[in-house]
């Protein structure tokens, strides 16, 4: 059996990502499987309008090479639309054309097999050997896991993966059919589908349930950008790990809030629909689901007032849940789980290279690293960074210059 250097595990931006980085390095050999027929980012929520929250040089290579062949601006040439973007003066890209061009990408490396679903993984003392739901088998002395982050619904809603706003796009139809419509979530994917379906309603009830004490925006000042930056990974990682977790959980402004434009244009799309009378909407903030009751009419949320502790009930039709996405140790590596370090919450003990194998140069992962680097892991905008780290680690050396420090400001004590 041919024997890879090293064998990526998901084909989601950042594999593909590092796919593109390691395509000109010759002294790599590479593969990459992933279970999707084809190339898809987040296909449930490519909403008319909705913009990648990055700006477009948080593509899939160009913060680690500018001149790369792949580059966004690159796309945006072979296929005639650089000079309208230039035009259009805006930094984030559409989430329609950011997903067109990872395909445009993605069609021109040859190191992915798409189709192949990873069953298991084992160790046959010199090597990892991957198997797929195809009956195939692949051989790789190091693995990079790039598996993503599965939908996740509150412990109350179990039982309703199906209406996680992944599936949106395929489900709209069918709450459109609905009298009453409740999104529940916090984040940007509650905002933009609660907008999308205000905008598209004839009558029918729109209703908005946020734990969250309001509507909090994405934090973007210049400073606090300065955060996505090896500085603060590195006093973040050094951080104990109970203080890691505690700032996670206080930092969700920081890549789970709205995007300011849409929470205003939101604000503008009521009073504009205000002026004909009032609106059928209920935006509930403070607002904690505790249980959802199905029945043949749809669906009694059973909700809860953190401020007041008050309990109330909402009848609805449809029901979007935009609760989020989580990561967790792929089953598929029960098999070499021995070789794996796992924190005392079975998640990745990930070192400050990425590695999560016990020898250190085995396995690495792709954002499965919020709790030991923080709110960067999502981060589109720190993909390339962390690719040239992985890379440097891959090849011994470094191919593409990894930066160290690029803050003005420090992070940790004054010294």
């Amino acid at each position: 059996m041919h024997t890879h250097d090293v064998i990526g595990v998901g084909v989601g931006p950042f594999n593909l990502g590092l796919a593109a980085l390691l395509h000109p390095i010759p002294e790599i050999d590479a593969l990459f499987l992933e279970a999707r027929p084809e190339f898809a980012w987040h296909p449930g929520m490519l909403l008319d309008g909705a913009t990648v929250q990055t700006p477009f040089l948080a593509d899939l290579v160009t913060l680690a090479d500018p001149t790369h062949p792949l580059s966004y601006l690159a796309y945006l040439k072979a296929v005639g639309r650089l000079y309208p973007f230039y035009i259009r003066e805006d930094f984030h890209p559409l989430r329609a054309e950011f997903d067109a061009y990872c395909r445009w990408a993605a069609a021109q490396l040859p190191a992915l097999r798409f189709g192949r679903e990873v069953r298991e993984v084992v160790h046959d003392g010199d090597a990892y050997v991957v198997r797929t739901g195809t009956g195939e088998a692949f051989r790789g002395r190091r693995l990079v896991l790039g598996t993503g982050t599965p939908p996740w619904v509150p412990e109350p809603a179990r039982g309703l993966e199906h209406l996680h706003n992944a599936h949106y796009l395929r489900n709209r139809a069918a709450l459109l059919a609905h009298d009453t419509i409740t999104v529940v979530g916090s984040g940007q994917s509650a905002a933009e589908i609660y907008r999308d379906l205000l905008g598209r309603v004839d009558g029918q009830a729109v209703h908005w349930v946020t734990r969250s004490p309001r509507f909090f925006p994405l934090e973007y000042t210049k400073l606090t950008l300065e955060m996505t930056s090896p500085d603060y990974v590195d006093h973040f990682h050094a951080l104990p790990p109970a203080t890691r977790d505690r700032l996670v959980a206080d930092q969700k402004n920081l890549y789970k809030g709205i995007s300011a434009d849409v929470i205003d244009g939101i604000f503008d799309l009521l009073y504009e629909k205000s002026v004909a009378g009032p609106v059928r909407t209920r935006l509930l903030t403070n607002t904690a689901v505790t249980g959802v009751d199905t029945h043949d009419g749809g669906h009694t949320l059973h909700l809860h007032h953190a401020e007041l502790d008050r309990k109330a009930t909402l009848e609805t039709g449809g029901l979007v849940l935009a609760t989020g996405y989580r990561h967790a140790v792929p089953a598929f590596l029960d098999g070499v789980r021995d070789r794996l370090r796992l924190d005392d919450h079975g998640r990745f003990d990930v070192r400050r290279d990425y590695s999560v194998d016990v020898r250190g140069d085995e396995v690495y992962v792709q954002n499965a690293e919020l709790h030991t680097h923080g709110f960067v892991a999502p981060d589109l905008g720190m993909a390339a960074y962390r690719n040239s780290s992985i890379i440097r680690a891959l090849l011994g050396r470094e191919h593409y210059p990894v930066e160290k420090s690029i803050a003005f400001q420090e992070f940790g004590v004054a010294s």
